[in-house]
């Protein structure tokens, strides 16, 4: 793409997004990009903060400086871990990307599926919990509704758990 991709990454701070975001940023994003982290927050009763204004459609783009200061994120009930920080700020230096973040309420599946068509995305990156078949039935995989119901590429990138 070189320059002209909005690579939108979905980010809730687990190991399984985190090495979606690794993947996104090594294999997807190149120089000049903007890397988009999409967080989905559940729908609540807030009495305070920016997520009453922006419930409806999504936060605005937040810069990477704000989003990491935790006083600002605060207010959007987000806290991103500092691996995600680190990650996302190496890139901005080395690869020379636009970070920004973008917080949606509501259902994770619908919301980043609206979230491609409205930043808009050229590509999103989501990490897939590895359910097991009755599972996925059960409760539903927000990869798989994103990958069969959105309107760009969609790469899922697998998270394995080692038990040992």
């Amino acid at each position: 793409m070189g320059g002209n991709g909005r690579i939108g990454v979905a980010v809730d701070f687990s190991e399984c997004s985190k090495k979606a975001l690794r993947w996104a940023l090594e294999n997807s994003v190149c120089e000049g990009d903007h890397v988009i982290l999409i967080h989905i927050r559940p729908e609540g009763d807030y009495e305070q903060g920016e997520m009453q204004l922006w419930e409806a459609t999504g936060s605005p783009l937040i810069p990477l400086h704000e989003f990491s200061d935790a006083v600002i994120m605060k207010k959007y009930g987000v806290m991103p871990d500092q691996d995600t920080l680190n990650a996302v700020q190496s890139a901005a230096k080395q690869k020379k990307v636009t970070v920004v973040m973008k917080i949606y309420w509501g259902d994770p599946r619908e919301r980043l599926c609206e979230a491609i068509d409205t930043v808009p995305l050229t590509h999103l990156v989501i990490g897939n919990r590895g359910l097991g078949k009755l599972k996925r039935v059960l409760l539903g995989s927000v990869s798989n509704h994103v990958v069969n119901n959105g309107s760009c590429p969609v790469t899922v990138v697998k998270h394995v758990e080692h038990h040992g």
